[in-house]
């Protein structure tokens, strides 16, 4: 089942010995076929990401320790990364998990073979606590990430939980390959391959399970799971290539006993004699050519927290402990514990550290040349608060990561980062490094320079590691393509989709962003709403927009008791708002937000949305109760619809350009669950034929030679779990995606784009914002008329055209010149307003490069607003020409176009409309 947990906390089983091999099952996900037309329409589709460049946390990055180039990330929520060595972009490797692996793409460390190097392992699980019901897998890669095979294992692996920075938990024998440690979590121990990770045993003679928890005292298991077998470090030279390594290290979450050694290949192991006590061993990194151990403590398992450590150099040869830190532990104004550790492999006299929990002013990183006797931190008071900084910070790639913040000195803006718990020195070049933050992945290419007293260069070094947490999207008919809400980084105003964004949303500025909306008829008008962090400037969780999410303003005010953004719906012209916060029953207000009463008659916790078209209608859902209001929001009632999930995820939407037409997806395993339509404003719905399960609903342009719209949703159809389109509303759905493009959980939110067939916008947890495009031709489909929804019965659903609210008006006119027609049809009215459409059919024999339409109003009618056309009216003439993308009109091809308009006394149809194409 998907999460429905928090996805990526930001706040502060048992095992079994097994002597045989455990499961082994290939990794293509759900299904590895599908129907012919499925697999032809999938592969007409690309898949990237939209550019963000970054935006989670990044715990691990692991070089390759024989081949130059080749360097891992891991990420706690997003998967694993591989870098191209000759662009420098990485690469996902975890795309090919279904929706049912969701917990797989939390990477609790990585392992990349030093004897062969295509060889690449991943200890995935998510979560050990109850948030996560699947155990946790051993991934292995044959041709470095391309393909995977998985053993399952026997418990829980937490790839997101506390403690995630520390590691590597997955290792590889130097000297012999087929073997592998991993150590496990929540008193598993430690586990032994020797056949590539094929199979995997508990090392039974290992002492030590670990007895730290963050808080033993948590009841819903996430603060309070011990973290267990923290690392596993192998002596290369304590055996010859071939035979097994007979030194190897093993760090342990313990206060009292943390390091144990074993000097017979793993056969008997003892605590390392004389160590430090009172702190965990983040990280253990030999130097082999010396004999020197480092380790890096801190007095919590972080990521997040830690006040103290300490840094270790153990003398292997001796047995000497000597304490090498940069701030001691002991030392006042001690504040932070130390993770990232590397050696240069080049200048092994060389090691680096940071004080990963540094979070004020900045995180610090230190670097040393004789071994740890001496430091030099990356910047430094020179009486306070002025900082001497021993590098630059060049952001100009991701403009965004100076959180659009102006702080006081000693603060600055951009931070060298926070949650610094992996750092790397590239073994083949000295003056390359990366370290991971809680957002992103920074680099240096000019590492040396700081030791002859000159600044280094940091950079972000991310482009193509896409790791956030995808809450809701929207793509507008006008302005930008796509505004996203996103968890931890807020969301983003994407006015190029292969660019990165300037800046996340300001004013108000939200931790993570839970939904937003537009107003259909004025897209320049944006709401949205949020989870204020601690120390967060934004003192509402409602934010407003009048230029399509350029520039936000905050609500003069919000009712008290809300604890977080919940859901949020803008009326078809702009002029309402409702919104259903987390903590407190609904509300409504003017745009703007400058007073608020109470939305009678809707439950707290009910999801909301607004009807497209006409401003006056809302729309309620809670409990598989349906509710409706026509008063902009003031008032709700219960609809008569009924068999609607009352269980699990419901999300729902409005069709763009026909009043009352509501689509919901949801539901629950073992429950009601699927996808239903209601063409009278949610009076009624008929359950979708054929549709098993949905969790997501969405809507883009439409096919040609149709008027609906393109419906998008991420469901399990026919026994397929994938990403669907359909182009004659719900008649028939094609799988778009395939068994390599699935990104596990994708139930959050999707959207067509209304300007360009094809594109759709899928969310992720942890992969970002996913968009496809398809290279078919639209050949068009029947029309909603001719192939209706069907019901779970059999029998049609209502006629997805509805009738509009007043007293329609369709009047088919001929056009004023020949291989022209033009078709206006009122499509709904009400007290002041109305919606219409207009279609262009191209009769001639040739194809246009261009149309325009113009008519002549009687009653003083006004168009207001208009989409998928640019139009002038002077007077009672009005005139509409195509735009870039809808002008070309193949011989028998049609194209529609949309508005809404206002009106007083009649409403009546203009007698003639004309039609030119060019």
């Amino acid at each position: 089942m998907p999460p429905t947990t928090p996805t990526r906390p930001r706040t502060a089983v048992t095992a079994l010995a097994l002597s045989c091999g455990l499961a082994v099952t290939w990794l293509t996900g759900l299904h590895s076929t599908a129907t012919a037309a499925t697999d032809a329409t999938a592969s007409t589709y690309s898949w990237s990401n939209v550019r963000i460049d970054g935006g989670g946390f990044v715990p691990g990055i692991v070089f390759n320790q024989t081949e130059p180039g080749l360097v891992y990330a891991r990420t706690d929520i997003g998967g694993a990364y591989r870098q191209d060595p000759t662009s420098k972009k990485w690469i996902p490797l975890l795309d090919s998990l279904g929706w049912n692996d969701w917990n797989l793409t939390g990477v609790a460390s990585l392992a990349t073979d030093p004897v062969q190097t295509n060889r690449v392992y991943v200890a995935a699980g998510t979560y050990t606590n109850s948030w996560d019901p699947n155990n946790g897998a051993i991934l292995r890669s044959t041709d470095k990430g391309a393909t995977w095979q998985r053993t399952t294992l026997p418990f829980k692996v937490g790839g997101n939980m506390p403690g995630r920075g520390m590691g590597e938990r997955l290792a590889i024998d130097p000297n012999n390959d087929k073997v592998l440690y991993f150590g496990a979590p929540s008193g598993n121990g430690l586990w032994r391959s020797t056949d590539y990770g094929v199979t995997w045993s508990q090392v039974t003679a290992f002492p030590n399970v670990g007895n730290y928890a963050p808080d033993p005292t948590d009841t819903n298991g996430y603060l309070s799971a011990t973290q267990g077998v923290l690392w596993v470090t192998f002596d290369k030279s304590s055996a010859t290539a071939g035979n097994t390594t007979q030194t190897v290290y093993v760090g342990v979450a313990d206060k009292d006993n943390s390091v144990y050694r074993s000097t017979d290949g793993g056969t008997t192991w003892t605590r390392l004699a004389g160590q430090p006590t009172g702190f965990l061993p983040h990280k253990g990194v030999l130097d082999p050519v010396n004999g020197y151990l480092y380790l890096a403590t801190s007095d919590t398992g972080g990521p997040y927290d830690g006040g103290k450590g300490d840094v270790w150099r153990y003398a292997t040869k001796t047995g000497t402990w000597t304490q090498i830190s940069p701030l001691k532990s002991s030392d006042s104004g001690a504040y932070f514990g130390y993770s990232g550790l590397t050696v240069d492999r080049q200048h092994p006299n060389v090691l680096m550290v940071t004080g990963y929990s540094s979070w004020w002013p900045d995180t610090q990183i230190y670097r040393s040349t004789d071994f740890g006797a001496t430091w030099k931190p990356i910047w430094e008071y020179n009486g306070y608060p002025n900082r001497v900084d021993h590098y630059t910070m060049d952001i100009s790639s991701s403009p965004w990561l100076s959180w659009g913040k102006n702080p006081s000195p000693p603060e600055e803006a951009p931070k060298l980062g926070w949650m610094t718990e992996a750092l790397e020195i590239d073994p083949f070049n000295s003056d390359r490094m990366m370290y991971g933050t809680g957002a992103t992945l920074y680099g240096t290419d000019n590492l040396t320079s700081w030791d002859a007293g000159t600044k280094i260069t940091i950079k972000p070094m991310v482009q193509g590691l896409e790791e956030t947490a995808v809450n809701d999207l929207i793509s507008p008919p006008s302005g930008a393509p796509l505004l996203s809400a996103l968890g931890d980084i807020s969301g983003f105003r994407h006015t190029s989709l292969t660019a990165v964004p300037a800046m996340m949303y300001q004013s108000p500025t939200h931790g993570s962003t839970t939904a937003l909306d537009f107003a259909q008829a004025n897209p320049n008008q944006v709401v949205r709403v949020g989870n204020t962090d601690s120390g967060s400037t934004a003192t509402t969780h409602i934010g407003f927009s009048n230029d399509n999410g350029a520039n936000w303003y905050q609500a003069s005010g919000e009712p008290t008791g809300i604890t977080g953004g919940g859901t949020v719906a803008l009326a078809a012209d702009g002029s309402r708002v409702v919104w259903s916060p987390a903590g407190a029953a609904p509300v409504a207000s003017a745009f703007g937000g400058s007073s608020w009463a109470a939305a009678s008659g809707l439950p707290a916790g009910a999801s909301v949305q607004a009807d497209r078209v006409n401003p006056k209608k809302f729309y309620g859902v809670a409990a598989g109760a349906f509710y409706l209001s026509t008063d902009g929001g003031l008032t709700f009632a219960k609809t008569a619809a009924s068999g609607l999930p009352v269980d699990g995820n419901v999300r729902f939407k409005a069709l763009s350009n026909a009043e009352g037409d509501v689509w919901l997806a949801g539901g629950k395993d073992n429950s009601t669950y699927g996808l239903w339509h209601s063409t009278d404003s949610g009076a009624s719905f008929g359950r979708v034929a054929g549709v098993d399960k949905a969790d997501s609903i969405g809507f883009g342009r439409s096919a040609t030679g149709t008027g609906y719209p393109a419906i998008y949703t991420s469901a399990q159809i026919g026994g397929v779990r994938g990403i669907f389109r359909s182009d004659n509303a719900g008649a028939s759905w094609t799988r778009i995606n395939d068994d390599a493009h699935q990104w596990a959980w994708t139930g959050a939110a999707i959207t067509g784009d209304p300007r360009v067939y094809g594109r759709v916008y899928v969310s992720t947890n942890g992969r970002g914002i996913i968009v496809g495009d398809t290279s078919a031709v639209p050949t068009g489909s029947p029309s909603p008329s001719t192939s209706p929804s069907t019901s779970a019965s059999g029998s049609p659903s209502p006629s997805p055209s509805p009738s509009p609210s007043g007293s329609p008006s369709t009047s088919p006119s001929p056009s004023g010149g020949s291989g022209c027609t033009a078709s206006y049809a009122v499509t709904n009215q009400w007290g002041g307003g109305f919606g219409a459409s207009v279609t262009v059919k191209n009769t001639g024999t040739t194809a246009s490069t261009g149309w325009t339409i113009s008519w002549t109003y009687a009653n003083g009618q006004q168009v207001t607003s208009l989409w998928n056309g640019s139009y002038t009216q002077t007077g009672a003439n009005v005139s509409v020409s195509n735009l870039g993308y809808n002008g070309t009109l193949a011989p028998g091809g049609s194209t529609s176009f949309g508005f809404n308009g206002s009106w007083s006394g009649t409403n009546t149809a203009p007698t003639a409309v004309s039609c030119t194409l060019r």
